[in-house]
């Protein structure tokens, strides 16, 4: 009985899951702003928000959240295009200048693709992460509260071990969309 309940579980997650990368993809973005060159675009859909990343390069583009100082304790989603098929590292920021994968670090990979290109020298990446996922790496994204957003690109090249040739970080209310 219980493998039954396990494998209904499991079945129910795996649709909760589809249904939501669907309708993620399907609905318009109810956010954005420009800095520098570099596009960030998000909603907030239920327990999870969903981010649509764009910039000039063919290389990696990457979303922080609430960093301590520069990059440590971020929540950081960084990601590119290779051959057609999404890459993207769930990644926490471990020092000011450093950040590495959320399970080498006992924490989880809870990033759920969306989609992505490659069009001319622009990457795009969609995903949502959730807002209070319970890896002790996240932290809690407050969509009322005011989020310290990290954003950044890499050159023109599919390699996370890159430094970036922009970075810049902003203020936004992630519910209404002011940013300070």
């Amino acid at each position: 009985m219980s493998l039954t309940k396990s494998a209904f579980a499991l079945l129910g997650a795996a649709s909760l899951s589809l249904l939501l990368a669907g309708n993620l993809h399907a609905v318009e973005y109810q956010h954005s702003l420009t800095a520098g060159q570099m596009s960030f675009a998000w909603s907030v859909a239920g327990d999870n928000l969903a981010v649509k990343l764009s910039a000039p390069t063919t290389g990696w583009v990457a979303v922080g959240f609430n960093p301590t100082d520069t990059m440590k304790d971020a929540n950081i989603v960084i990601g590119y295009v290779k051959d057609g098929k999404v890459e993207i590292s769930d990644d926490v920021g471990t020092q000011p200048t450093m950040h590495g994968q959320d399970v080498s670090r006992g924490g989880t990979d809870n990033v759920t693709v969306i989609g992505g290109s490659e069009t001319g020298n622009t990457t795009t990446l969609e995903f949502s992460i959730p807002l209070k996922s319970g890896d002790p790496n996240d932290g809690v994204i407050d969509p009322k509260a005011d989020t310290k957003v990290m954003l950044a690109y890499g050159p023109d090249r599919d390699s996370f071990k890159l430094k970036h040739q922009f970075a810049t970080t902003v203020t936004v209310n992630l519910d209404s969309g002011a940013k300070k």
